[in-house]
């Protein structure tokens, strides 16, 4: 049998690479490797990782092709939404049916840096098929990140107004929160912003004495209230999960009363509003409750679909 070299057991390549290396054409339609794409092949045990399905399908497609979208957001770091298509974008009329591909074709290219379109470009992509509160939640996380060019993006909604989710990132960029550092917590603050309910500060810090600061998610100052997101790693890790204990108590010690949030509870959104809207009652909040009609209904709905009936009652 022939010996794979092991520069081609660990990655995809390209059928031209490895005739070049002297892997025959009759070895690579052979038991040991594994069509990835057309003309892109892989060893049969190598175990494809998110990079190595971009770098397949960046050998397929035309060398312009970029990532775009989620794709190129999750290239940055953003761990969202499923890395299944790929999302890649070139210029021209390109057709090509790669499975698990979606290949957008423009007649300009967007900005682009050494790994794809910018995260910039990259976010006004996704904007064209994303839900109001998910835009938000990766919006906030990229201002967080300053990853968001926000002269890049006036110059993209200014300038390029024909290109796809240009508007909707202009619409949407008002409710993007920097100050949240992770996509929960924006979550949770887009609900409590939309319901109506008082706006909370944001990470702010709180000192308790002896030089010793808290953080809390959403902070109601006026009525020492908080509430907090708390994620699976607050139950899988031993040590987060101590560290939530000194915590909490440190909360009661200055008297703050908390709403805990988590994965579950924000599957029910009005749930999690009436919590914390109890808990503001209580501690003697007396204003509106939240409302959660017409308005708060926008924040699950599709981002281009709200921006193009707000722009048709505006016209």
């Amino acid at each position: 049998m022939f010996t794979v070299p092991e520069e081609f057991r660990s990655r995809p390549f390209s059928r031209g690479e490895a005739l070049a290396a002297g892997i025959s054409a009759r070895v690579l339609e052979g038991v040991q490797f594994t069509r990835v794409h057309e003309a892109v092949y892989r060893h049969r045990d190598h175990v494809m990782s998110f990079d190595d399905e971009v770098e397949a399908a960046s050998l397929a497609l035309p060398a312009a092709a970029r990532t775009t979208g989620l794709t190129r957001l999750r290239q940055a770091g953003l761990a969202y939404g499923s890395p299944s298509p790929l999302h890649f974008v070139a210029q021209g009329d390109h057709h090509l049916a790669l499975q698990g591909v979606f290949l957008h074709r423009t007649v300009l290219m967007p900005p682009c840096d050494e790994v794809g379109v910018t995260p910039t470009a990259a976010f006004v992509a996704h904007c064209v098929e994303a839900r109001v509160i998910d835009a938000i939640k990766v919006g906030s996380w990229l201002v967080h990140r300053e990853l968001l060019d926000l002269e890049e993006l006036d110059t993209l909604v200014h300038e390029q107004r024909w290109r796809w989710g240009c508007k909707e990132a202009a619409w949407v960029l008002e409710h993007l929160d920097g100050r949240c550092r992770s996509l929960p917590e924006s979550e949770l603050l887009a609900l409590v912003r939309w319901s109506g309910l008082p706006d909370p500060e944001v990470n702010a810090a709180i000192e308790i004495g002896d030089g010793e600061w808290l953080t809390p998610d959403l902070w109601w100052a006026r009525w020492r209230r908080i509430a907090e997101y708390e994620g699976s790693q607050h139950q899988e890790d031993r040590s987060q999960y101590i560290s939530d204990i000194d915590r909490y108590r440190a909360f009661r010690r200055i008297g703050a009363d908390y709403e805990l949030v988590t994965k579950e509870t924000l599957r029910t959104p009005r749930t999690v509003v009436r919590r914390i809207h109890r808990m503001l009652v209580e501690a003697g909040y007396d204003g509106p409750a939240p409302e959660l009609t017409e308005r708060w209904a926008l924040l699950f709905r599709p981002l281009r679909e709200v921006v193009r009936e707000l722009g048709r009652l505006a016209a």
